[in-house]
């Protein structure tokens, strides 16, 4: 049994996709195919549905991948033991994350990962829609969100805590609301996907249904409405934290907080043994934002 075999066999196990596993391992769509029909053929099973869109594991295929991964390991830990390993690891990371946290804190972030992890190579997806990761190829997610998806693994890199906030001028010709009830007298700026606030007060939680003339799928862009005296909105505190610093926003209805149930995490596909790009890729995020995000 080869263990380039077995390599590639775990790859297209993750990426649910043969010429992307391929080239992570330097081999044409083409060897690929050929690699994993010889290690069917030497185990004499099928292992993989071939379709014209992605590839998926037969029900023998996803018990032998657990025993792949500890072949692979085995042989791994083997090599590191007499020095032969490579230190840093190799390939292509995909990633997929959230465009407005993207720019404003994973991009900044990469410099000192790419130093430490020379040769890998990053390939970043921004969108602030939810994408397949499967389907994509991607090997790790970086979302904010409540996590509702238990097919992966996940870990939190962050806390994601909302606030309601509004410019000065804004309040300056509109007053400012002591109560979330009178939000129904103030221009509300809707983030596309959030329906409703919910208020944590003395009386228990609270939903308030807002309504309002814009409506923005992008939380930079809802900032900036919000920042330009368009009216109320919700902020991320890691999106609105400058702004809350130097005053061109303030928080309202500090005594009413948004009941927040979203974090930042880092989501990877469920295999037993996760790859060594996204081990270290997690873990430096993680220490990068600490339990403390700077933006807090």
């Amino acid at each position: 049994m080869n263990i380039e075999h077995l390599k590639l066999f775990i790859r297209v196990a993750s990426l649910n996709n043969i010429s992307l596993a391929g080239k992570e391992l330097s081999l044409s769509p083409a060897v690929a195919s050929t690699y994993l029909n010889k290690l069917e053929q030497s185990l004499g099973i099928k292992l993989i549905h071939r379709t014209t869109r992605q590839v998926s594991l037969t029900e023998e295929g996803k018990t032998f991948l657990p025993h792949a991964e500890e072949v692979v390991e085995a042989v791994r830990g083997a090599r590191a033991s007499v020095g032969s390993a490579k230190d840093s690891p190799q390939g292509t990371l995909r990633v997929t994350a959230s465009a407005s946290f993207a720019r404003m804190h994973l991009i900044p972030a990469l410099k000192g990962f790419m130093q430490l992890h020379p040769d890998l190579i990053i390939d970043i997806r921004m969108s602030d829609s939810i994408i397949d990761m499967v389907e994509g190829g991607f090997d790790v997610a970086i979302r904010n969100a409540n996590l509702d998806d238990s097919s992966f693994n996940a870990k939190k890199l962050a806390s994601d805590t909302r606030i309601l906030c509004a410019s000065p001028d804004y309040i300056a010709e509109f007053g400012e609301p002591q109560t979330p009830q009178q939000l129904t007298q103030h221009q509300c700026i809707n983030l596309a996907g959030i329906h409703h606030w919910d208020f944590v007060t003395p009386q228990g939680t609270k939903r308030f249904k807002h309504s309002g003339a814009l409506r923005i799928d992008n939380g930079e862009a809802i900032r900036d409405a919000c920042e330009q005296g368009i009216g109320i909105t919700i902020c991320s505190k890691w999106c609105a934290y400058q702004q809350l610093r130097s005053g061109t926003l303030v928080q309202v209805l500090k005594d009413y907080p948004l009941v927040n149930d979203t974090a930042i995490w880092a989501l990877y596909p469920s295999s037993r043994l996760l790859a060594p790009k996204v081990r270290v890729f997690v873990d430096y995020l993680s220490d990068h934002y600490t339990s403390q995000p700077y933006w807090q």
